[in-house]
Formats: C-alpha cells, sequence, structure tokens
C-alpha cells in the first residue's frame, strides 16, 4: 500500500455547506501546514472535508479515507462539529500540533513531507456529551494584550478547547462572556453560562443601579433581562443554566434579607429556575438546560427544597479543591457530598476546578495543588454516579493549567486514563531531552504542597502564602487582635497564636519547596533554546512562586515573635528576608514575560504577587522607624562601622542615611539568619 504524502502543495477543500467552524478550522490546518511543511517540488495531492447531513455517522464523530487514486483525502462528517473535529486530528496526529501548542510554546521543525499509511480511521463518541471550560478568574488573559478584547487571544483559547476534544464553553466572567460568545459560537462550540449569571443574562445591579436586586420587589426586571438575553443567543448553540444566585457570585438572600429559613429561599429559586423554563420554550425549539448545585444551592438541594424540571441536566460541584463536597465559603464549611444518590433521576453533570480564587488558599498562579491521581479518583467516582452528560471544567488562564487540562480531557474522552503514560506522553511533547528528571519534577510537584486541614483535599496553592502574609501585617500594624480572615485556617485563637500555628505549619514544608526547587533550577540550567525558556516559563515559574512564598511567610511570622521579644533589629531584618524572597518571585514572573508572553502576568490582582511585596515594605519601614528612628542611622553605626567611629557623633554628618535596601543588604552581610 503506497502512502499519502502531505507537503506544502497539498490543497485543502470543503463539500458541502462551508459552515463558519468548518472554514475556521480549514483556515487552522493551513495555518499548521505552513509551519511545518518546507517549499517542495511534490505533486499537488488534495485534502477534502465532506459535510454531509446523509452520512451515517454519529454524532461530533469523522472518518478518514482515500480515494481509489490515492491523490485525495478524504474527511468525512455528518455535523459540524464532527468535521471540526477530523480536522484537527489531521493536524495533531498527522502535522504533530499538540493541542497546547500555542500555550505551552511547542517547539515545530519543519520537513519536505508528511507521509499516511492510506489506512481508514473512524472516530468514536466522546464519553462525555457536553464537555468544555469555564474560563473563569481570567484576569491574566484580560491584562496581557493591549487590547484587552483581542479577539485574537480568545481564539487560541477556543482552539485549545477543540484540539482537547470540548464542545461546549462560558467564554469568560460577567462582560468578557458575553463580548466573547459569538466568537466562540462560531468556532463551533457550545455556550454555556456561569453559575452567577442564570442564561448569561447582564447582572441586574449593573443594568439598575438604583434599583434593590430583589426579585420580589422587580420580577419584571428580572424577567426582562433573561428575555433579553434568550432572544440575543437564540441562534446559538446554548445549554441554558438556569437559577438564581445574588449579585457577586454570593447568596440572593445576602441582597433579600426578607427569606430568612431554608424551604423559603428553596422555594424562591425554584419558582425562578420553572420561570426560566417557561421563558426560555417560548423562543427555543428542544432547548437544552442544566443548573449549578453550586455552594449554598446545594444544601438546599440537599435539603429537599430545590425543585427542578426533570430534563434539567444537575451539575454537581467539588470543593475548589478538587474533591466532591460543597465547597468552603469562608468559614462555613460543611462538606456536603456532591455527587447524586441512584434516587437523583436525569441527566448530570459536574463544574470541577483546576483552579480556583476562594481569597484563603487557592490556586491561580500555579497548578492543583493536589495530585493527578486524587483528581482521576474523583472524576471516576463521579462517572460511577452517572454524572456523564455535562463537564464544565474551571480552566482559569489556560497557560499555568495545560497539564491538568490536558490529563482531564482524556477522561471526558474516553472516561480513563494511564496517568503515568500521559506524564511521559506530555513531557515527551514538548522536550527532547531530560525527560525523566523532567517527569520527576512533576510527580515532586504534587507531593510538595502544603496540607492546611484535615481533610485530603485541603491542600495550599501560591493564595495561600499571599492572602496569609497580607492578612498578618494588617493585623500586625493596626491592633495585634484576632486575624479574623484567618480564623478559618487556624481557629478562632489569639494572634500570637495565630503566627506560630502558621510558622509551625509552613515549616513543615519549606525542605520540600528548597529540594525541589534547586532539582528544577540544576534541569533548567541543562536545557537549551526554546526548551529551557519553555520549562522556565511553566513548572519552574510554579515551583519559584511556592518557594519563594513559602520562605516569605515563614521570615514573616519569625519577625513578628521577634517583635514580641522587642528585639526590633531582628524583626526588621526578618521582614526585610520576607521580602526579598517574595521579590524574588514577583523578579522570576517578570523574567519570564519576553516574546509571546510579554505582559502576560501584568493583571495579577488576584494572587497579586506585588501587592504582598508593598505590604512586606510597608512593615520594614515602621519597623525601621521604630527601632532606628528618629535619626535612622543608629542601627547603621552599631553594626556597620567601624568600633573607632561608633561614638564620633560626627562621621554621620558625611553622608545620608542608607535605604532600606542598602541597610538590609550590610546587615545581612554582618548577621547571620540563623544567629538570630
Amino acid at each position: 500500500m503506497t502512502n499519502f504524502i502531505i507537503s506544502n502543495n497539498t490543497q485543502i477543500k470543503i463539500e458541502g455547506k462551508p459552515l463558519t467552524a468548518i472554514k475556521k478550522a480549514v483556515a487552522i490546518l493551513k495555518r499548521d501546514l505552513d509551519a511545518v511543511l518546507e517549499e517542495s517540488a511534490i505533486p499537488a495531492n488534495v485534502i477534502k472535508i465532506l459535510f454531509e447531513k446523509a452520512y451515517q455517522l454519529e454524532e461530533e464523530t469523522f472518518q478518514i479515507c482515500f480515494s481509489d487514486c490515492g491523490t485525495e483525502m478524504l474527511i468525512k462528517a455528518s455535523d459540524e462539529l464532527g468535521a471540526v473535529y477530523g480536522i484537527l486530528y489531521i493536524s495533531r496526529y498527522y502535522l504533530g500540533i499538540q493541542p497546547f501548542w500555542f500555550w505551552d510554546n511547542q517547539v515545530i521543525n519543519k520537513v519536505a513531507k508528511i507521509e499516511i499509511p492510506m489506512k481508514s480511521y473512524q472516530s468514536t463518541p466522546a464519553k462525555v456529551r457536553f464537555r468544555g471550560w469555564f474560563v473563569n478568574d481570567e484576569v491574566l488573559l484580560m491584562g496581557w494584550k493591549n487590547d484587552p478584547n483581542d479577539q485574537g487571544v480568545w481564539e487560541a483559547v477556543f482552539e485549545a478547547l477543540l484540539r482537547c476534544g470540548g464542545n461546549m464553553v462560558i467564554p469568560g466572567t460577567d462582560n468578557n462572556s458575553r463580548l466573547n460568545r459569538n466568537l466562540a459560537s462560531n468556532m463551533g462550540l457550545w455556550i454555556t453560562h456561569h453559575h452567577a449569571e442564570p442564561l448569561g443574562a447582564e447582572m441586574f445591579a449593573r443594568q439598575y443601579p438604583e434599583a434593590e436586586a430583589n426579585y420580589s420587589k422587580h420580577p419584571d426586571l428580572f424577567e426582562k433581562l433573561w428575555r433579553e438575553a434568550i432572544i440575543e443567543q437564540k441562534e446559538s448553540k446554548v445549554i441554558w443554566n438556569l437559577g438564581f444566585r445574588g449579585q457577586g457570585d454570593r447568596p440572593f438572600w445576602a441582597d433579600d434579607p426578607t427569606y430568612t429559613d431554608a424551604k423559603s429561599r428553596g422555594q424562591l429559586i425554584s419558582q425562578i429556575i420553572t420561570k426560566q423554563y417557561e421563558l426560555i420554550h417560548e423562543y427555543i425549539e428542544n432547548p437544552q438546560f442544566c443548573t449549578n448545585l453550586y455552594g449554598e444551592i446545594m444544601e438546599l438541594y440537599q435539603q429537599g427544597y430545590i425543585q427542578t424540571p426533570k430534563n434539567i441536566i444537575k451539575i454537581w460541584a467539588d470543593s475548589g479543591y478538587g474533591k466532591m463536597v460543597s465547597r468552603r465559603q469562608g468559614r462555613h464549611n460543611p462538606r456536603i457530598p456532591s455527587l447524586p444518590n441512584p434516587l437523583d433521576q436525569g441527566p448530570h453533570g459536574l463544574y470541577y476546578h483546576v483552579t480556583f480564587y476562594d481569597l484563603q488558599a487557592s490556586n491561580h498562579l500555579t497548578m492543583l495543588p493536589n495530585s493527578p491521581q486524587f483528581v482521576i479518583d474523583e472524576l471516576q467516582k463521579a462517572l460511577g454516579c452517572q454524572v456523564d452528560h455535562f463537564y464544565i471544567i474551571n480552566s482559569g488562564n489556560i497557560k499555568p493549567h495545560t497539564y491538568l487540562l490536558d490529563l482531564v480531557s482524556q477522561i471526558w474522552e474516553y472516561g480513563k486514563v494511564n496517568i503515568d503514560q500521559h506524564l511521559d506522553s506530555f513531557i515527551a511533547q514538548r522536550y527532547t531531552t531530560h525527560r525523566a528528571e523532567i517527569s520527576q519534577i512533576y510527580q515532586d510537584y504534587f507531593q510538595s504542597t502544603l496540607p492546611y486541614g484535615q481533610h485530603e483535599d485541603e491542600k495550599a496553592g501560591e493564595q495561600y502564602y499571599h492572602y496569609s502574609i497580607r492578612n498578618i501585617i494588617y493585623h500586625w500594624l493596626k491592633n495585634h487582635e484576632t486575624a479574623t480572615k484567618l480564623i478559618w485556617l487556624t481557629g478562632a485563637i489569639p494572634f500570637e497564636d495565630q503566627i506560630q500555628w502558621l510558622l509551625d505549619r509552613t515549616s513543615t514544608i519549606a525542605s520540600n519547596w528548597e529540594s525541589l526547587y534547586q532539582q528544577a533550577l540544576n534541569v533548567q540550567k541543562q536545557l537549551t533554546g526554546q526548551e529551557q525558556e519553555n520549562f522556565s516559563n511553566s513548572i519552574l515559574l510554579q515551583i519559584q512562586l511556592h518557594h519563594t512564598g513559602c520562605q516569605g511567610l515563614i521570615y514573616l511570622c519569625r519577625s513578628y515573635q521577634s517583635h514580641l521579644l522587642k528585639k526590633d533589629l531582628d524583626a526588621y531584618i526578618f521582614a526585610q528576608e520576607g521580602k526579598a524572597q517574595i521579590e524574588a518571585g514577583l523578579t522570576a514572573m517578570n523574567q519570564v514575560q519576553q516574546g509571546r508572553w510579554e505582559h502576560f502576568y501584568r493583571n495579577d490582582c488576584l494572587t497579586n504577587v506585588e501587592l504582598t511585596v508593598y505590604c512586606l515594605q510597608t512593615l520594614c519601614l515602621y519597623l525601621r522607624m521604630i527601632g532606628d528612628g528618629p535619626s535612622f542611622y543608629q542601627w547603621e553605626k552599631e553594626y556597620l562601622y567601624a568600633k573607632s567611629d561608633q561614638k564620633v557623633e560626627l562621621v554621620t554628618n558625611f553622608s545620608k542615611p542608607l535605604t532600606d535596601n542598602e541597610l538590609a543588604k550590610n546587615l545581612k552581610s554582618k548577621i547571620s539568619l540563623k544567629s538570630l
């Protein structure tokens, strides 16, 4: 059997109605052909897309076969997404373009031709019917380009999702979702909605800022927004998210305190779901519906107070840290199991986080702190409970989370995955050398994270360090009273004891991150070119953020304890070292913002490493003020002057006092931190 040869002269043709999504996929394939193939004199042949509803192919599947003469590769599909997946299959498995080629800076080497055995291929339906990403807390994407609405960024997001076999998206948070849903729809994706934005409608508080966001008082205004959202989206493929939460992603009774008990709250939510259901049927034939059993809604549902029509997909949510239990909200952490029992009829879905933002201990710039095996166990447990109709994965800003997004896509595609084989493949797609060492670094990453609570999923992301540091400094400088926003973590204990709790717990994993950082740094030095840059911009940076955050928090705790003992110089040195650690993390973030990734971390407003530096700088100024003021040369004279000059007052008139950074650097050279 001869081979079919793809060269730079290969043409792509579409037969059948050229729908927008198919044309966009063809444009992607042409771009990939240009990236992979050199100029050649190889005779032209054809890749032909045959899009015809009469083909007896299952939904969203495709067939690849070849003409008898061998000059045509045929992609057959009976629906739009089937054709799109067939086109992207060629890009991935024949041209070698990986799903996250853009986000992981895949190194692409040009070749003269690609030979393919002329053997037919038939795809199979995915394990999960609706599967996709919630591009949530996407602040890095928003701040990356000078134009925050740059459609190129969002095309790259949706392309990666399609390459992972996804067919559904919440295309951003709040305004972003409305701005991007037409593009997502044009690329063939189903649209669904944030649980805080039912039907994808505009927020009541934004449209009616002078009115009280109270459904009982303004049902007509709420229903007007819902109706407008239905009309706006009725030409797209939509899975309509029904429900009712308050403004700003919180319980509605925070804005309407007249609902004081679970029964009345559940009755109102059920009433609203029914109303939304009826409104959609006025405009849409055979609509698809879903509703989120999330946070407080889960509690109401489990108590029997939420009633929904039978054909609505019920979406069960994880803790934010990957465990299928209700999420912690502030100090409230009931951990209600979040999977259906056999009596829960109807289709079931899943809302799962590989990245999260809770202003406590979540991961935003770094990977989920729980292991891949933990993730797969939870997802397969959900599949065992018939949660297989809908997967929406919180994908955040994509780039920091490509490993776990790729892993989860294997579950929604096949229902299973071999973690070791997947990791080997993931590394092999990105590196040509030191693969075993890099694979070990990924494995060790998940073994190094901080267990902050008693439950298996309670592991800390990088936000644990930064929010703890900022809360400590605030209460230290204000009143030394118990840090209220740390009670969820330490319990309601005195501030001094909270500091000790954090020091004890964080110190347990400091050596993990130090060891892993040195290990990763050693590998990074042995890599070259683009692969070295890619390593620095992914796993190494994430390790640095954990390592520097961990050290920064430990030094801050030691600073406070020195301050209590009235050792202000020691407190100052520890605080300066803590600041230096966090600055090192910030420097690492800045150093990787090159080329395509220039300004990628510019809008880091959720973890906000720069704000942590600012808070530590404020503390250092305070400690110097009370310990070295009002002259601001006492420490310099006592520890840095020669003994013969220490009592000569005139000497200080010849130069300005050292800056904080100069003073800290010189003091550190004279005083060992280990001796403090």
